[in-house]
């Protein structure tokens, strides 16, 4: 399990910090990463996400960071991601996103 788990993880990772002004460091033990994200707002992103956005038929559901952090305006362009999908799911899910940031009005270049 924990081999399944490390290759998700750096799945994840990897394809994140492949994505043109996404910054997502490794985490240091956890089940999921907060990752940095060129947008305006994580939490008007992730409700785009669920409400307006889909490619090949899905979207990806995830959590702004904001909610994670006791500083007002803190993780404003971050968003929290579990690795709880197997791997060619997770690379489904990136190829989304990936296509996602690059059509979301409020992206910041």
């Amino acid at each position: 399990m924990n081999k399944e788990y490390t290759l998700r993880r750096d799945t994840l990772v990897n394809r994140l910090n492949n994505i043109e002004g996404v910054f997502c460091p490794n985490p240091g033990g956890a089940f999921y990463v907060v990752a940095k994200f060129p947008i305006d707002d994580a939490d008007a992103f992730c409700q785009w996400m669920l409400e307006h956005f889909e490619h090949n038929g899905s979207t990806v559901m995830m959590a702004p960071a904001t909610g994670f952090y006791s500083s007002p305006g803190s993780g404003k362009n971050e968003v929290r991601m579990a690795y709880v999908l197997n791997t060619t799911d997770l690379d489904a899910a990136m190829d989304c996103l990936e296509v996602a940031l690059n059509t979301y009005p409020g992206r910041v270049i």
